[in-house]
């Protein structure tokens, strides 16, 4: 019996599946998931990544078996999975989304695509974001984004389901993939039916709260979306968000849940534009944007200062908070993951692929275009964007001036009254002896004194902007990977201007 293979990677759902549809369309489906062994062993990768696929892959497998259809779950390197399902029984095509994953699923993707060609087997991929595979510039990139989000969403197509001709395998444990075993006990839970509600939840009532609200980790948990993690392993659709999100602006006459939304709008657009970096340009997750700042951190890397930030113990309380909510959550709101990069780029003076290689497995929402395009942009090595540091002290008066965010991630601090809470150094003796929390010991001391740190860096950073052959070179990244303004006649306005790109909620 002939049949088409449809592959699902980071694409958990049956609803606006494109390559799901293209294959449903030539005949029997077979669907198709590999526990790619390789795939999880990379650095980047993560229990809480692989335990919320395997909760959205029990959901997929109830709603294909609604369907009276199955998911094939094999072990293996994919173009090994490949060949023992060919050579039971060989299929007319194969199908699958596009992905712009990380370096590995990059070459994975290459051998496979060696693989069909060798086999004669049809591969075809289908854009699942506003992402133009092969883009030769930006300048049209705005109106090909409206073009994909405004097309149809696809409604999960009649099915005719092939037999497996293998027995499906059973999902391993993470310790068979030699996962370290900490998955946050507070973090979201995967499957299409949890994106729904949290995406009806969002577009009913807490999108009244999304502007103004998404700044502060106090707010931010229930102002935010919160469909990031949704919408990175494809559980959700991109498009089914924006129109989802664009229909309830038509019809809603409350202004303030309408400026959420369209605040909301905007991100979404965002969301797109910095995959596009990586998918136009792989070598990013590895190497500076913009090559004039080769060297400008490597040879300076203090694994002191790493250790100490990955363990929440800089010193610095909104710092150290907020890494103590991304082990209990595997989330945290974009201000306050841009003042962690920006902390560990400018006083600790550390390179961003290992402080990005470590955020992105406490990330449940890793996405590797937006993560890789904001490392570089919050580190300042992209060489086109305005340096943004954040200070940490200046951030928590800001965003948690009574100390309730600290004081509910670090029980250590919580008997330090509030005039000493956000810079515990500065407390004189008698008041450390008077709380029970003594420097460099119940509490460390910072790694190095902030304003002197952070002004020594920005000035080694400026210095190597300034060099003639860095600023000549700007114009090729401009090129490459700068947004562009479009006309103000257009129907429909999405931001473009770069500074907004910090907006983003990552």
């Amino acid at each position: 019996m002939s049949y088409h293979l449809v592959w699902f990677k980071r694409d958990l759902r049956l609803h606006d599946h494109a390559a799901l549809h293209a294959a449903s369309k030539r005949g029997p489906v077979l669907c198709l998931y590999i526990v790619e062994f390789g795939l999880w062993q990379q650095p980047d990768a993560a229990r809480q990544h692989y335990e919320f696929v395997r909760e959205s892959l029990a959901d997929l497998q109830r709603e294909l078996q609604a369907r009276s259809g199955h998911l094939l779950v094999l072990h293996g390197e994919a173009t090994e999975a490949l060949a023992r399902l060919w050579q039971a029984a060989p299929f007319d095509s194969l199908h699958s989304h596009e992905e712009t994953g990380n370096g590995w699923t990059y070459v994975r993707d290459q051998a496979v695509a060696r693989w069909c060609r060798a086999h004669g087997v049809p591969w075809q991929e289908a854009p699942q974001f506003g992402v133009v595979r092969a883009l030769r510039n930006r300048d049209h990139w705005q109106g090909a984004w409206e073009e994909f989000m405004g097309a149809p969403v696809l409604d999960t197509p009649a099915l005719r389901f092939a037999p497996p001709p293998l027995a499906t395998e059973p999902l391993l444990s993470y310790g068979a993939l030699g996962l370290d075993p900490h998955d946050p006990p507070r973090r979201q839970r995967g499957g299409r039916t949890l994106g729904l509600a949290v995406l009806r939840s969002f577009l009913g009532e807490r999108a009244r709260h999304y502007r103004g609200g998404i700044s502060s980790p106090l707010t931010a948990p229930s102002a935010c979306s919160r469909l990031s993690a949704y919408l990175a392993w494809g559980c959700l659709s991109l498009r089914e968000v924006v129109q989802a999100t664009r229909e309830r602006t038509a019809f809603s006459e409350d202004a303030r849940l309408n400026a959420g939304l369209h605040a909301f709008q905007s991100r979404l657009y965002w969301h797109c534009h910095f995959i596009q970096k990586l998918e136009s340009e792989p070598a990013i997750e590895f190497e500076n944007m913009h090559r004039g700042y080769n060297g400008l951190r490597e040879g300076d890397f203090n694994a002191a200062h790493f250790e100490a930030l990955t363990n929440g113990r800089t010193g610095w309380p909104l710092v150290d908070a907020c890494v103590a909510m991304l082990r209990e959550t595997g989330w945290l709101n974009f201000r306050m993951r841009a003042m962690l990069v920006s902390v560990a780029a400018y006083p600790l003076w550390l390179h961003w692929r290992p402080v990005g290689v470590w955020l992105a497995t406490q990330f449940l929402d890793y996405e590797p275009g937006i993560h890789w395009s904001q490392l570089q942009m919050q580190s300042g090595t992209t060489g086109i964007n305005t340096t943004r540091v954040y200070n940490p002290v200046k951030q928590a008066l800001d965003h948690d001036p009574g100390g309730r965010f600290v004081r509910k991630w670090l029980p250590t601090l919580r008997r330090v009254p509030d005039s000493w809470l956000l810079e515990p150094w500065r407390m004189p003796r008698s008041m450390q002896e008077a709380c029970g929390v003594h420097l460099d010991r119940e509490w460390p001391n910072p790694l190095v004194e902030l304003e002197a740190a952070t002004r020594i860096a920005k000035q080694r950073l400026y210095e190597r902007r300034g060099q003639a052959s860095v600023r000549a070179a700007k114009a090729d990244v401009v090129q490459r990977h700068g947004s562009r303004r479009r006309p103000e006649s257009t129907a429909r306005k999405t931001p473009a201007a770069p500074d907004q790109q910090l907006s983003l909620d990552w």
